[in-house]
């Protein structure tokens, strides 16, 4: 009793023209046999490994990672008191007090 694999095509082949735009979804078992090539395509886009038929963990390149870290948005009202502290009390470093004068101009 084998699994049907017609339509399988190895990742390492699809990942030349592959968009940033594309969804990229693969089973565990498929993703554990190729865990190379599956790397690979999270560099490019975030992979979704699915068990059982659902999505289960996405795997991510750190550099896309800190991207959406860095995108992360709250509402102002969202904010905890010690943060809303944190931001009032802070300061600019005295090493980056010539920058002031690009936005001057």
């Amino acid at each position: 009793m084998g699994r049907d694999t017609s339509s399988f095509q190895p990742v390492d082949r699809t990942i030349r023209g592959m968009s940033t735009e594309d969804r990229v979804s693969v089973c565990a078992v498929e993703f554990h046999r190729n865990v190379g090539s599956n790397q690979e395509v999270a560099l490019i886009k975030p992979l979704t490994i699915t068990k059982n038929g659902r999505e289960r963990t996405v795997l991510l390149s750190a550099q896309a990672r800190l991207k959406r870290r860095d995108r992360r948005v709250i509402a102002a009202g969202e904010l905890s008191e010690r943060q809303v502290d944190a931001i009032r009390d802070a300061r600019i470093p005295d090493r980056f007090a010539d920058l002031d004068k690009e936005i001057k101009d």
